[in-house]
């Protein structure tokens, strides 16, 4: 089947089911915007289908999907362009899977980060394996957990969320099982078999109380007491002054502080406010809000300093504007937030 992907993500149909397989496996199968629009077409077509029941998203390769294809912002940066409509057509698919009316099953064998949260998160059944390594690290490059996260990371328990994107730190199954992110926990050896099942049954939730195996969580009751404790607080600032107290007697809050003191101070300002604003909005209206940042954020230094200290000058240490959480101004982060002049993101 042609949704127009090329050789970049490929459509099945077999017995009930619609399948999808990212194919970019050197790649990491970072999101690009023929996947994307291929993606949303075929979700569009398979959604009216009474011969489809349910929706299947695997990848090949060691990963699920790393994200969106980044270097590419940067690129688009040096020749005087700017990446707004892959992001709107990402921003709209994300959206379109929230409210996808069938089961939408994501099987999550790798790294999955960035855009392949957005295109796994917001369907009914995350499936995650022993592989699965989960993380929304945006922070890391002066960006900010966009494709959703504002709309998933407020409802993860005991501040669980509000702690991953403020650090970007990767967690296994077990902490995404625990949190609320996966919803189910099964072992890679049997991924064939469950294709299989599903398509042959139409209906993941028998199929998976089969194959479930609960995966143990690896973050441990004193951490979680600590995110708990932390990460609660009203503010970026108190979460900091928090851990700082803590830091001398507490390995955990040391560690997560140092994290943090190396990610862009904007991002954190602005992750703090988007996931503290999603806790109230729907998917829609985070979608909305994530486009005002996103548009933004393109025209930021922090951006393409994080990208280039990660990407093109491997292994450098990014020169942020401002330097110090102290010294971003609240009204520079109001700025992220505020009405575009062209208007919202049409969903």
């Amino acid at each position: 089947m042609d949704f127009g992907g090329g050789d970049e993500i490929r459509f099945e149909r077999s017995g009930k089911a619609g399948i999808v397989t990212l194919t970019r496996p050197n790649a990491l199968n970072a999101l690009t915007r023929r996947m994307v629009n291929a993606l949303s077409a075929a979700l569009a077509a398979w959604e009216s289908d009474s011969g489809v029941e349910v929706v299947i998203l695997k990848a090949e390769g060691r990963a699920f999907c790393a994200g969106g294809d980044i270097l590419e912002v940067y690129k688009a940066r040096q020749a005087g362009k700017r990446l707004t409509e892959f992001f709107a057509d990402e921003y709209r698919l994300n959206a379109q899977i929230d409210r996808f009316a069938k089961p939408y099953v994501s099987l999550i064998d790798g790294i999955c980060m960035g855009g392949g949260v957005g295109i796994s998160a917001h369907g009914s059944h995350r499936v995650m394996t022993e592989n699965a390594v989960f993380a929304m690290p945006e922070v890391g490059i002066g960006f900010f957990p966009d494709v959703g996260g504002s709309y998933v990371l407020p409802n993860l328990g005991g501040c669980f969320g509000m702690y991953l994107g403020l650090t970007g730190n990767k967690i296994g199954y077990g902490d995404a099982l625990w949190s609320g992110i996966a919803t189910h926990t099964v072992q890679a050896a049997y991924l064939p078999t469950l294709v299989e099942e599903i398509a042959d049954s139409g209906d993941p939730g028998t199929e998976l109380r089969e194959f479930f195996k609960a995966a143990p969580r690896k973050t441990d009751e004193a951490a979680l007491h600590a995110i708990a404790r932390h990460f609660s607080l009203g503010s970026l600032q108190d979460i900091v002054v928090s851990l700082e107290r803590a830091a001398a007697a507490d390995s955990f809050a040391a560690a997560t502080l140092a994290t943090m003191r190396g990610r862009s101070p904007t991002s954190l300002h602005v992750t703090f406010r988007a996931i503290t604003a999603g806790s109230t909005m729907s998917m829609d209206e985070c979608m909305k809000m994530e486009f005002r940042i996103l548009n933004r954020m393109l025209e930021s230094h922090d951006l393409y300093e994080g990208i280039r200290a990660a990407l093109i000058d491997k292994g450098t240490v990014p020169n942020w504007q401002p330097a110090r959480l102290e010294d971003v101004r609240p009204e520079a982060i109001d700025a992220f937030f505020a009405p575009l002049p062209g208007g919202d993101l049409k969903l």
